[in-house]
């Protein structure tokens, strides 16, 4: 198989990081539509909360039906989810344009739930054993571009003409060039399997406690993620000056320092184990946690320069662990890789159980509150990383 096959493998990470303009969408959704935060955070939930449904059965589908064809399955409705808010800024107002974009939230949660399940392992394909989070890594280093460039789009296009939605126009451009790519490349898949892939077989893994402790692992990080892009343009405004385009500066800079962590990620973990890696980005993100609950905590004129250390600190640490976590959890059920798969993949519901929590200990308690909400996330994986023989086979 030519090397060259693995490029519209990598650019369908591309695709993949469509899911995280969640957080830049609505920003813009909820003064539009004078949403609270706990109604706003909710669109977030909208999103992630069909990786707990399809994760797991798209596992089991994904184990009739091939990787590569799921991941094709999962970029066409990716390309339905740029679609709707294009049509709904068009010809749509008031409700039905709210309706519209809530339906291309939930389009965009199931393709992406069905894309992680199968993207991931198809890159098996390629590299294998020690090389495998590394690889995972760089995956994600492509899928934070497409991160990076939302929030500077939206902003670019609200900024010109006043439509932050020409960012879905794009991206649909985009989507539909990676489904073109892919569906020419030819991939030569393993076998499924061992054994018969079923849902109860899946949920069966979590008996495991190593399985458990990486699933758990995944939810955390795609917690802080996916709170930290929503909450933290809010955290900036409610305790400075700052105006929406400004703030949603912070959304970039976490992407900036995410990506960033991915590429030296990628170096870095072929020379070090999962240990060093799970104790580096413990460490970063727990400081990050405390910097911004400092920043949250000063009653007038906080230190503006620790808000976007923090924001750097968590997009940096952050960045990583997930292939830490996913990696792992691959490797120590190798002959289950797919059912492992759609189980990690089901930890990514982490993105609907922290942001509205996050938002709604915002309305009750201030920003200090979705700070702390964040922190547990944060203190997890440090803990996991200090505490490493606890994913360690006996």
């Amino acid at each position: 198989m030519s090397r060259m096959a693995i490029v519209p493998v990598m650019f369908a990470f591309f695709v993949m990081g469509f899911v995280d303009l969640v957080g830049t969408a609505t920003n813009y959704v909820k003064p539009e539509f004078n949403l609270e935060n706990s109604q706003a955070n909710l669109f977030t939930t909208m999103v992630f909360f069909w990786f707990l449904i399809f994760s797991v059965p798209a596992g089991v589908m994904m184990n009739k039906i091939g990787r590569r064809r799921m991941v094709l399955l999962s970029i066409l409705v990716t390309i339905g989810a740029m679609l709707l808010p294009v049509i709904a800024y068009t010809v749509l107002a008031g409700t039905p344009r709210l309706v519209f974009i809530i339906i291309s939230f939930a389009l965009l949660g199931i393709g992406n739930t069905f894309m992680q399940v199968s993207l991931n392992p198809l890159l098996t394909v390629f590299v294998k054993g020690d090389q495998l989070a590394s690889t995972l890594t760089m995956g994600q280093f492509v899928k934070a571009f497409a991160s990076l460039f939302a929030p500077y789009i939206a902003g670019w296009a609200f900024n010109h003409y006043g439509k932050w939605w020409l960012l879905y126009v794009i991206y649909l451009v985009v989507g539909i060039v990676g489904y073109v790519l892919l569906a020419l490349d030819r991939i030569d898949e393993p076998a499924a399997d061992a054994g018969t892939t079923t849902i109860a077989r899946c949920f069966k893994l979590l008996g495991d406690p190593v399985v458990l402790l990486c699933f758990l692992g995944i939810v955390a990080h795609v917690g802080v993620d996916v709170g930290v892009n929503a909450q933290a343009p809010r955290i900036l405004m409610e305790h400075t000056d700052t105006v929406l385009s400004v703030a949603t500066n912070a959304t970039m800079v976490y992407f900036i320092a995410r990506m960033i962590g991915c590429f030296v990620g990628g170096i870095a973990l072929r020379h070090i184990n999962t240990k060093v890696g799970l104790r580096i980005c413990g460490v970063l993100m727990t400081l990050s946690a405390v910097s911004l609950a400092i920043f949250a905590s000063v009653p007038s004129n906080p230190p503006v320069w620790l808000f976007w250390v923090a924001v750097a600190l968590v997009g940096f640490g952050n960045s990583n662990v997930f292939s830490l976590f996913l990696g792992h959890a691959l490797t120590v059920e190798p002959q289950r890789q797919n059912e492992v798969s759609g189980l990690m993949m089901m930890g990514l519901i982490g993105g609907a159980v922290f942001p509205p929590i996050m938002g709604a200990a915002a309305d009750g308690m201030g920003q200090i509150g979705a700070v702390l909400v964040m922190a547990v996330g944060c203190v997890y994986v440090l803990v996991i990383g200090f505490a490493y023989k606890v994913l360690e086979r006996k």
